[in-house]
C-alpha cells in the first residue's frame, strides 16, 4: 500500500542564542513540557589571548494544543546558564518530582526539578550538581530509566577530555560512582542500554564506538568498533527492542546493530550531513529521527532491517525548513489523536504577526519534495492552522507498511538550529494515500 507522509511546521520560535538540543517531557503529566538549551561562545574582551567564555540559555514552554488563535507554544521560563551541550528529561518522577538533567560548559551535570506554583505555572528549580572534571565540557547525558525502570536511578556523562562517568541521584543529591577514559580525543556521546543498565556505550572523536559493562569495571572495553570512519556524536538504545542500537557519526552514516554482535552493523544508511542526534520513537519501534547538520531533520522508517532485509533504512519524512546547523530533535509523547485536518478556504486572521509571538506557516510534502508554503499575509498577520492554505494534491509515497497497530500515524516534534538559532514545532502524519484522500473531502 502507498503512504502519503506529510510534514508542516506548526511554530518558530527566535533563541537568540545558538540552539544546539531541545526535549520534550517524557513524564506523562508534563507531556506538554518543551526544554531548548543553548550554547554561545563569547569572545574573550581586551588582550588578544584572552580566554573566551560559553553562555548559554535554558528556556521553558508549554505546548497547547492546536485549534486557537495564537501559536501553539507559550514561553514559561528563561534561565542564564553556563553554555548547555545536552538536555535530557528523567523517563519517569524521582520521589514524585520530574527531573531535568543538564550537560554544561563549566564540566557540570546539573539537574533542575519541574514545580508547580499555587497560581498553576510551571518553572525549573535547581535541585543538584555536580563537576564531572576540571577545564572540560560536559558534552552528553543519559537517563538509566528508558524502560521506566526506578529502582537504581543512574545518569552517565562523557566530557570533552574523553572520560564517561557514571552518578547515582539518591535523595535528591548526585554522587560519582565512577569515571574512567574511554577516548582519545572528545567524547562526543555516552548512552544506557534501556534493557540492561549495566551496559553503556560511548562514542567519540577518535572515531571509536564503545561498549562497557559496569560489573567488571571499565578498565577494559567489552568491544571496540571503527565502522564509523568519523567521531561517532549519536547513540541510542531502542527502547521496545532489546539488543537494538542505533548510532551516528560526522561520516554521515547512520548505522543499526544488534548488541549481541557488535562486529558488524546491521545496516548502514547514508544521510547526507553529519547526524549529531538519534531518537527512537517513544511509541513506534520502528521509527527513527535523525538530526543531519548540514542536511535537515529525517525520519527513518527501520523495519525492513530489523526484520533482516538489510539495505539501507529508507526516510520516511524529512524537514527541510531550518536554515542553518540541525543539532536537536526530539519526539513529542502527546497524543494528536486526529490526522492534521484538510485546510478550507482562506479566511480573514484575527490575529496580528506580533501580537501572536510572529512565525512563519510552512508545510513540506515529502518524499516527493512537493513543496508548498503558508507564511503571513500580506498584511503580515499570523495564519492560524484552520486557516492555512490549501495542500497540494496528494502523491504517493513509498510502498511501505507502518507498525501493524497504527493505521495511520500524526506526530508532534521540535528541532533547533544552530546558527539561526531557531526552534521548530511541527507535525508529521503518515498514513495510506486513500485515508488522506478521504481526510481532504471534508
Amino acid at each position: 500500500m502507498a503512504w502519503k507522509s506529510r510534514t508542516r511546521n506548526l511554530q518558530v520560535f527566535d533563541t537568540e542564542l545558538s540552539a544546539d538540543t531541545v526535549e520534550w517531557c517524557p513524564v506523562s503529566s508534563s507531556n506538554d513540557i518543551l526544554a531548548c538549551g543553548t550554547y554561545q561562545l563569547q569572545k574573550g574582551v581586551g588582550e588578544e589571548d584572552a580566554t573566551p567564555s560559553r553562555t548559554g540559555r535554558l528556556y521553558l514552554f508549554e505546548f497547547r494544543r492546536e485549534g486557537s488563535m495564537s501559536p501553539p507554544l507559550t514561553e514559561l521560563q528563561r534561565m542564564d546558564t553556563a553554555a548547555i551541550l545536552d538536555l535530557k528529561w528523567c523517563h519517569m518522577p524521582v520521589s514524585g518530582k520530574v527531573v531535568l538533567g543538564m550537560a554544561a560548559a563549566t564540566g557540570e551535570l546539573q539537574l533542575y526539578t519541574l514545580s508547580h506554583s499555587q497560581e498553576g505555572s510551571r518553572s525549573l528549580q535547581t535541585l543538584s550538581s555536580l563537576e564531572v572534571g576540571t577545564e572540560r565540557l560536559a558534552l552528553s547525558l543519559d537517563w538509566s530509566t528508558g524502560r521506566m525502570d526506578s529502582s537504581d536511578v543512574r545518569v552517565v556523562c562523557s566530557d570533552s577530555a574523553g572520560c564517561v562517568s557514571v552518578l547515582s541521584l539518591a535523595e535528591g543529591a548526585l554522587t560519582s560512582l565512577s569515571q574512567w577514559k574511554a577516548h582519545d580525543f572528545e567524547a562526543w556521546i555516552s548512552a544506557f542500554s534501556y534493557w540492561d543498565t549495566q551496559l553503556l556505550y560511548s562514542g567519540g572523536d577518535d572515531c571509536k564506538l564503545k561498549g562497557w559493562d559496569l560489573r567488571v569495571g571499565p578498565s577494559c572495553p567489552t568491544f571496540t568498533s571503527k565502522a564509523h570512519s568519523m567521531g561517532v556524536c549519536s547513540i541510542h538504545s531502542n527502547p521496545h527492542r532489546e539488543h537494538i542500537l542505533a548510532t551516528g557519526s560526522y561520516d554521515e552514516q547512520v548505522l543499526l546493530w544488534d548488541g549481541r554482535n557488535m562486529r558488524q552493523p546491521l545496516s548502514e544508511s547514508p544521510m547526507g550531513g553529519g547526524v549529531w542526534r538519534l531518537k527512537w520513537h517513544p511509541i513506534h519501534q520502528h521509527l527513527l529521527l535523525a538530526a543531519c547538520m548540514h542536511n535537515d531533520f529525517h525520519i527513518l522508517h527501520c523495519q525492513p532491517t530489523l526484520e533482516g532485509s538489510g539495505g539501507a533504512c529508507p526516510v520516511v519524512a524529512s524537514y527541510i525548513l531550518h536554515n542553518s546547523l540541525a543539532y536537536g530533535a526530539d519526539w513529542s509523547q502527546l497524543s494528536l489523536e486526529e490526522p492534521a485536518p484538510c485546510s478550507p478556504p482562506a479566511a480573514e486572521p484575527k490575529q496580528s504577526l506580533t501580537e501572536s509571538g510572529g512565525h512563519l506557516r510552512i508545510q513540506y510534502e515529502s518524499p516527493t519534495a512537493s513543496f508548498d508554503t503558508s507564511l503571513e499575509d500580506d498584511a503580515g498577520r499570523y495564519i492560524p492552522e484552520g486557516i492555512a492554505a490549501p495542500s497540494t494534491t496528494p502523491t504517493a509515497g513509498p510502498a511501505l507498511n507502518s507498525d501493524e497497530d497504527s493505521p495511520s500515524l500524526s506526530a508532534l516534534l521540535a528541532s533547533c538550529s544552530f546558527y539561526d538559532h531557531m526552534l521548530h514545532v511541527w507535525r508529521w502524519d503518515w498514513a495510506p494515500e486513500e485515508a488522506q484522500h478521504e481526510s481532504e473531502q471534508f
